[in-house]
């Protein structure tokens, strides 16, 4: 099979001139009939001729639809191919690894956790008595463990990157 971009011309004009000599061919054995059928004018002629005439309609059915649906197949793949050429060459390319949308969501659940701790600490705050200052201790600990554990996700962890190019 030949690539979109080759020139297929050598392929194309093979397969065109066996085509065109099945046909030929059809052609001859029903005219052949046809003469053996009037010169011997018997029954068993002309059904040999129905025949290779259903054989012969059969045939240019075959060519001249597979002719057609392999043109129209042709020019969808070119199609898709300028589409997708065009994609590559204008569009912004984003490399997404699975692994990395796996570190943002743990980075946006530390996030979180940091923004619930700080509402914690703001809360306890304003009552300032001796179950507060150890609430705001476990929420500063929380906070700094929790940095600590964001920080080591965002370091490279030095092999390349892997994955699907998204446009």
């Amino acid at each position: 099979m030949d690539s979109l971009g080759s020139n297929a011309t050598g392929a194309k004009k093979l397969s065109l001139n066996a085509s065109t000599l099945a046909m030929g061919v059809m052609v001859i054995v029903l005219l052949v009939a046809v003469i053996f059928a009037a010169n011997s004018n018997e029954i068993v002629g002309w059904f040999v001729v129905v025949i290779s005439g259903g054989w012969l309609l059969l045939s240019a059915f075959l060519v001249f639809g597979l002719k057609r649906g392999a043109d129209k197949i042709n020019s969808s793949l070119r199609e898709a191919t300028a589409a997708a050429a065009g994609r590559a060459q204008g569009g912004s390319s984003v490399v997404v690894d699975e692994g990395t949308s796996q570190r943002d969501m743990k980075l946006d659940h530390s996030f979180k956790i940091i923004q619930v701790q700080s509402g914690v600490i703001s809360q306890q705050l304003e009552k300032d008595d001796e179950q507060s200052r150890g609430m705001i201790e476990r929420a500063l600990e929380t906070i700094t463990m929790t940095a600590t554990n964001a920080r080591d996700m965002m370091k490279p962890s030095g092999k390349p990157l892997d994955g699907e190019i998204i446009d």
